[in-house]
């Protein structure tokens, strides 16, 4: 779906938040284009029950309709249907949807059947790693239709480098460690067949040279937008996604050129190839401010 290029940095935000209606209604951080209220990963087991009463809340009385799109980050599928349930859950774009692999995507898929909600499956479990299961999963999705309703792929980088016993150092890109071949990978397995592919995180907040050294991989590898985990990271994020202006006018001419292989700023231009990527990029700015 081209529309996940409207993410572009998708803020992480605990559900334990005292200020998440703030957040949902754009007033906090005025710039961001996607958030996504967690109930995983960074709500303790202890406290879920007042973060999903504050969820609730939240729900029932943010507005209606805003610029920015927002998802929760589901803990499981019981979660998922506890919140299904709250007043005001059509107020959000659709859900995160943790750990999904073929033993609880259909469970998942199944909740959503009577919703009009889009979601974000997060490929990071083990399976990631073995390209058949990859692949597995991709033919289960497209033979039930289920592609329809996700919006995008989301990788999770830490949970993968955990599986690994690893943790991304600080002083280079997450195409620098193991999980290079497995973006790749997943890359090159979903987007194929319509898939678009979200960044993982990159959790060190105090090296903004590295995340931008990242955002060009990203890009490189075909990624439609990065989660961010902390505000500051959002504008790096937006200004790396904004396509640069010599693409903008590599595209037209591409689309409109009479000449199948033409030389533009330095580089080859030609129709047959570079058409899809030249639609997108004119597809992207129908999506922009």
């Amino acid at each position: 779906m081209i529309k996940a290029y409207r993410l572009r940095g998708s803020l992480y935000v605990p559900a334990t938040r005292q200020d998440l209606l703030t957040i949902a209604d754009g007033e906090r951080w005025p710039e961001l284009r996607s958030v996504i209220f967690c109930t995983e990963d960074s709500v303790a087991q202890d406290v879920l029950g007042q973060a999903l009463d504050q969820l609730a809340d939240c729900l029932d009385r943010m507005a209606p309709e805003v610029a920015l799109l927002r998802f929760v980050r589901v803990r499981d599928p019981q979660t998922m249907e506890r919140i299904l349930a709250c007043t005001g859950v059509d107020k959000l774009d659709g859900f995160v949807l943790p750990k999904v692999d073929l033993r609880n995507i259909d469970r998942y898929m199944e909740l959503l059947a009577s919703s009009g909600h889009l979601c974000m499956p997060t490929l990071e479990t083990r399976d990631v790693f073995e390209t058949n299961k990859l692949i597995a999963l991709r033919d289960h999705i497209l033979g039930l239709g289920y592609q329809n309703r996700i919006l995008a792929l989301r990788i999770g980088g830490n949970d993968l480098l955990a599986i690994l016993g690893l943790r991304r150092p600080s002083d280079r890109t997450i195409y620098r460690t193991p999980l290079g071949h497995t973006i790749a990978q997943i890359v090159t397995v979903f987007k194929p067949f319509g898939f678009q592919i979200t960044a993982p995180v990159f959790e060190h907040i105090d090296r903004p040279d590295i995340l931008q050294e990242e955002l060009s991989e990203d890009l490189a590898h075909g990624l439609c937008g990065k989660t961010a985990i902390h505000p500051t990271q959002i504008s790096l994020i937006e200004e790396g996604f904004r396509i640069p202006q010599r693409d903008l006018e590599a595209a037209h001419r591409i689309l409109l050129d009479e000449r199948a292989v033409f030389k533009f700023e330095g580089s080859m231009c030609e129709v047959a190839t570079h058409g899809s990527w030249a639609k997108q990029i004119l597809e992207r700015t129908m999506l922009d401010p």
